[in-house]
């Protein structure tokens, strides 16, 4: 199985990270920079969808992608990431993983309520804006998400279960052709996905520092699980985007 790891396009919150007045949106929507991050992305992958040499090695996916399945988080802006390369596809199947989201889950930025729980996105926006979109049948109006602000503890094992579903789901099967899933999601949570792959200690390196993995907005990293290893193939890739468009 190989995984295409995506992060989402540039938020109003990653365009304000040096913004010192801006408070910070609970569930941040994609800039217009966003959206040109997220149409450039979706029209390479559109070009290079079909696996043209089957044959060959294709580990740097000069030979195409072939994906067969795409999972979005469910904050605003990596569904709407996400959206933009399955309507260029046009035939993959486009569901919602809600353990995908980024650190903290949607929570309140003000000084009055923060870090206090809020609901997320109801269903209504989900089927107005992505009606592609296969969304979990316990979403309702209420919004998706519900809860406090997720816990240190909790991410952890959050990613640990996201990487043991991911392979009961769609890892290699004796006698079934591979699948090639993409998750759009976070740069935190790729953080707590890496450690989980890896089994490292979070955020600690050699010498006393702190180790960080750098994702760009609309990147993509790619990862392939075999039955006894798996290979990073490459990391932050974002040849698909012309210099200016190349943000954190």
């Amino acid at each position: 199985m190989q995984l295409y790891y995506i992060r989402h396009g540039q938020s109003i919150n990653n365009a304000n990270t040096s913004n010192e007045t801006y408070k910070g949106h609970s569930d941040p929507y994609l800039t217009e920079i966003g959206k040109q991050q997220a149409q450039l992305l979706a029209g390479f992958l559109k070009d290079r969808q079909a696996i043209t040499d089957p044959d060959s090695w294709n580990s740097q996916n000069r030979y195409g992608f072939g994906f067969t399945h795409i999972y979005t988080s469910l904050m605003e802006r990596a569904t709407e990431t996400a959206a933009y390369t399955v309507r260029a596809l046009g035939n993959v199947p486009f569901s919602a993983w809600v353990d995908i989201h980024e650190e903290g889950g949607i929570f309140a930025r003000e000084e009055e309520d923060k870090l206090k729980g809020l609901p997320g996105k109801p269903r209504s926006f989900f089927e107005q804006n992505f009606p592609e979109l296969k969304l979990p049948d316990a979403l309702d109006e209420s919004g998706w998400w519900n809860r406090p602000f997720e816990s240190d503890e909790e991410r952890q094992l959050r990613a640990d279960r996201v990487l043991a579903e991911l392979l009961a789901r769609h890892g290699d099967r004796e006698g079934q052709p591979e699948e090639r899933v993409v998750f759009v999601s976070h740069g935190g949570f790729f953080m707590r996905f890496m450690c989980a792959v890896l089994q490292l200690p979070w955020r600690q390196a050699a010498h006393g520092r702190r180790s960080w993995f750098l994702l760009n907005n609309c990147s993509i990293t790619r990862f392939d699980f075999r039955k006894d290893y798996v290979t990073i193939a490459y990391m932050n890739n974002t040849n698909h985007l012309p210099v200016e468009l190349v943000t954190g």
